[in-house]
C-alpha cells in the first residue's frame, strides 16, 4: 500500500513539475494563459459501501486548470498587434478549422489577409467599397491597391455671415431723356420698398427743364438733370432760301447780327469779327456764362447752342435782310430735355394727374443699370469670398469659390435681410451665377431661411463642365444631357458633373466672417500609406490623399464556460462541448472587452509564483520518493527475518 501510495505522490509531483515548468517556459508568450495543477485523494472503497477506517491509496491528478486573468497590456510598434481588455478571443481559420486566441500578433500576408504568426486567417465583419461595415463574417483582408477617385456629389458650407456690413452694389433706372414739352403738367406719386412714405410730383407750371429737374430730384430716391440744346436753324421746314446759317449767310454782304439769351436773359456776344460759323461758334464760346456753350455737328454743320442746366434759350439772327432771317423781335424759344435717375429703393412710379404720363411709362420701362457690380476678379465688390477643392470623375482637382454680396433688405427692412450668392470653378462662372445670382434670405434671428424660395437651402450645380490648365474640357464627366432630370441627393453611381452644395447651416450675425464647417464627398486617388485600429477593432486604412476608409471589424468570441476550452497549441484553444457554443460580437459591446491598438497581452504567469511552486513540488517530489523508499526498508527487514 505504501508503494502506491508514494507511487501515486511521484506521479502527482512529476505533473506539477511539467505544469509549473510549462509556465515558466512561457512566461514571455504573448496571449498565455498559465494553468494549476488540482489534485485528488484516493481511498480503496467496496462494492456500494467504504471501509471502516479506511486508508488514504495516495493522490491523483483530478484537472489541469488555466487561468483565463487579464494579462498586463504592453505597447508595441506594430499597427496591426492587438490586445483584448476584458473578455473574448480572437477568432482565427485555421485551414477550415475555427480556433480562439487572445495573441494579437498579426500582420498582412501576400494576398492581403490579416494573419497570425501560424497563418491562421483572422475573422472578423467586412466592409462595402464605400467603407461601410456589414454584418458578415469572413476572413480580414487589407486592399491594397489604390484607392480609385471619387468625384463631389455633395459639398456642405457653413458660414456666417457679418450682418455688420455694407451693401456694396446698388440697382438705378435711367430714364431717356423727356422732353420738356412732354412731361410739362404730369404728376406722379413715388412708392417706396424700405417703408419711406411715398411723395407726390407735380411738373405743372413749371417754366424751365431745369426748374422740373429740380422738383424730380426732391423726391427721395430720384435725381435729374436738365440739358438745352438749341440748333441755331430757322424754325421753318424747308427753311427760305438763302436764310440757313452757314458761312455763306454770315458772309453776304450786308451787316451780320446774332442775339442770345438765357430765360429771356440777353446774353452779350461781340460778332464785329464774324465772317464764318467757326467764328460764330467761338465768339459764343468767348461769352462769361460758363455754362453755355456751342459746338458745330461735323455731319450736318449745324450750330448747337448748349445749356448745360437746362435753362430755356432764345436766339435769333439776320444778315440785313430780314425776310429770310430770323427775326430779332421774336426769337425762337428752344427748351430742354430732363434726364432721371431712379434708385432700387424706390417700388413704382403711379401718375396722378395731367395730360399725360410719359415720364412714369419711361421710367417703368427704362433699363436697369448695376453700379459697382459684381466682378470676381475686385474684391472690393463683394463682401465675403471662400474657396474649397471639388473634384471630377477623373480625380482631378477644381477650386470652387462661392462669393457672397450683401443686398438691401426687402420690403421695410424690419425682420429680413438678402445676400447674393455667386459661384465660380476654376475662374468661371457656374449654376447661371453669371447672369442671376442665388438669393439668400435671412429672418430677424439671422437664420437661412430660403435660397431663391427653397427651404432646404441648396444649390443644384448642373452647368459644370471640368476643364484642364489650358480651359479646354479633360475628359472627365460633364453636364447630365439637357432635359435630364437631376434629383438630390444625387443618386449613386453618379453618371454626370452634377453636385449638390448647401447652405442650410449658414448664419447671418453681428460677428466677423468665419468659415465654421466645410466638407465635400470627393478625392482624388490615392495610395495606402497606414492602418489604423480603433476601440472597436475597426480596421482604418489611410491612403496618400488624406481619405481614409474602414476596410473591415475584427470579431470577439466569448464563451459561458471559458475553462471549458480545449489548448490546441500555439496559444489557441478550441470549442468543446464542455466550453458551449461561442457568443460572437463586435468588440466594446455587451461583455466584450475592446480593443488596444499597437499593444499585446502579455502571459499572465506569475514568475515568482511559479518558482516557488516549483521549490514545493521538488519537495513534494522528494518526500513521496522517501515514503517509497522507507517501504522498501521495512520490506528488506522482513525478507531478512528467519
Amino acid at each position: 500500500m505504501a508503494f502506491n501510495t508514494g507511487l501515486s505522490g511521484l506521479r502527482a509531483a512529476a505533473v506539477d513539475l511539467d505544469v509549473t515548468g510549462n509556465n515558466i517556459a512561457n512566461a514571455s508568450t504573448v496571449g498565455f494563459k498559465g494553468s494549476k495543477v488540482q489534485f485528488g485523494d484516493l481511498y480503496a472503497s467496496g462494492f456500494l459501501s467504504g471501509g471502516s477506517n479506511p486508508i488514504g491509496d495516495g493522490v491523483n491528478v483530478q484537472d489541469i486548470k488555466q487561468s483565463f486573468s487579464q494579462g498586463n497590456i504592453s505597447f508595441t510598434d506594430s499597427g496591426l498587434d492587438m490586445a483584448i481588455s476584458g473578455d473574448g478571443f480572437f477568432i482565427l481559420n485555421a485551414g477550415g478549422e475555427t480556433r480562439y486566441t487572445r495573441a494579437g500578433q498579426f500582420t498582412i500576408d501576400k494576398d492581403g489577409f490579416v494573419v497570425n504568426n501560424q497563418s491562421m486567417k483572422v475573422q472578423g465583419y467586412t466592409a462595402d467599397d464605400d467603407g461601410n461595415l456589414s454584418g458578415i463574417r469572413g476572413n480580414l483582408e487589407i486592399a491594397t491597391d489604390n484607392l480609385a477617385p471619387r468625384r463631389t456629389t455633395s459639398l456642405r458650407t457653413d458660414v456666417n455671415l457679418d450682418s455688420r456690413q455694407p451693401v456694396l452694389e446698388s440697382r438705378v433706372r435711367d430714364v431717356v431723356p423727356l422732353s420738356y414739352n412732354d412731361i410739362l403738367g404730369e404728376m406722379f406719386d413715388v412708392s417706396y420698398t424700405d417703408g419711406t412714405p411715398s411723395y407726390s410730383v407735380d411738373l405743372g407750371g413749371l417754366p424751365t427743364a431745369r426748374a422740373m429737374a429740380d422738383q424730380i430730384s426732391s423726391a427721395p430716391g430720384l435725381s435729374a438733370s436738365a440739358t438745352t440744346t438749341a440748333p441755331i436753324q430757322h424754325p421753318t421746314t424747308p427753311a427760305p432760301a438763302g436764310s440757313v446759317l452757314n458761312d455763306t449767310y454770315i458772309s453776304t454782304a450786308g451787316t451780320f447780327s446774332f442775339n442770345l439769351s438765357v430765360n429771356n436773359a440777353p446774353i452779350p456776344i461781340d460778332t464785329s469779327s464774324v465772317n464764318s460759323l467757326a467764328d460764330l461758334r467761338d465768339a459764343i464760346n468767348r461769352t462769361n456764362d460758363s455754362a453755355i456753350f456751342a459746338t458745330i455737328d461735323g455731319t450736318t454743320g449745324v450750330l448747337n447752342v448748349v445749356h448745360n442746366q437746362g435753362e430755356n434759350i432764345q436766339f435769333s439772327y439776320g444778315n440785313g435782310n430780314p425776310a429770310q432771317s430770323i427775326d430779332p423781335a421774336s426769337p425762337v424759344t428752344v427748351f430742354g430735355d430732363v434726364n432721371a435717375v431712379g434708385d432700387r429703393t424706390i417700388l413704382g412710379l403711379t401718375a396722378t394727374g395731367g395730360p399725360t404720363s410719359n415720364f412714369v411709362t419711361s421710367y417703368g420701362t427704362s433699363p436697369i443699370r448695376i453700379t459697382n457690380e459684381f466682378n470676381p476678379q475686385d474684391q472690393r465688390t463683394y463682401n465675403h469670398a471662400t474657396s474649397t477643392s471639388i473634384f471630377d470623375s477623373l480625380g482631378n482637382s477644381h477650386e470652387l469659390t462661392q462669393f457672397f454680396v450683401k443686398e438691401p433688405a426687402p420690403g421695410n427692412g424690419v425682420g429680413v435681410s438678402e445676400w447674393s450668392v455667386y459661384l465660380q470653378i476654376d475662374g468661371e462662372m457656374v449654376a447661371g451665377t453669371d447672369v442671376t445670382p442665388y438669393t439668400a434670405r435671412f429672418d430677424q434671428d439671422g437664420v437661412l431661411q430660403s435660397i431663391d424660395g427653397d427651404v432646404s437651402g441648396e444649390i443644384l450645380i448642373t452647368d459644370w463642365i471640368p476643364k484642364d490648365s489650358q480651359g479646354l474640357p479633360n475628359g472627365a464627366d460633364g453636364p447630365p444631357a439637357p432635359g435630364t432630370p437631376v434629383i438630390t441627393p444625387i443618386p449613386e453611381p453618379p453618371t454626370s458633373s452634377a453636385f449638390v452644395l448647401s447652405l442650410a447651416e449658414t448664419t447671418q450675425y453681428g460677428a466677423s466672417f468665419g468659415v465654421d464647417d466645410q466638407r465635400q464627398n470627393g478625392y482624388t486617388t490615392g495610395r495606402l500609406s497606414g492602418l489604423d485600429v480603433s476601440k472597436q477593432g475597426v480596421l482604418f486604412a489611410r491612403y496618400t490623399n488624406g481619405q481614409s476608409k474602414a476596410l473591415g471589424q475584427v470579431a470577439l468570441a466569448s464563451f459561458n464556460n471559458t475553462d471549458g476550452l480545449s489548448p490546441v497549441g500555439d496559444t489557441s484553444w478550441v470549442e468543446t462541448f464542455e466550453s458551449g457554443q461561442p457568443v460572437i460580437g463586435q468588440p466594446d459591446t455587451g461583455t466584450l472587452g475592446g480593443i488596444k491598438a499597437s499593444s499585446v497581452e502579455e502571459s499572465n504567469v506569475d514568475l515568482s509564483a511559479e518558482l516557488v511552486n516549483l521549490i514545493i513540488a521538488q519537495r513534494n517530489y522528494q518526500a513521496n520518493a522517501k515514503t517509497i523508499e522507507t517501504s522498501d526498508a521495512v520490506t528488506q527487514t522482513i525478507i531478512n527475518l528467519r
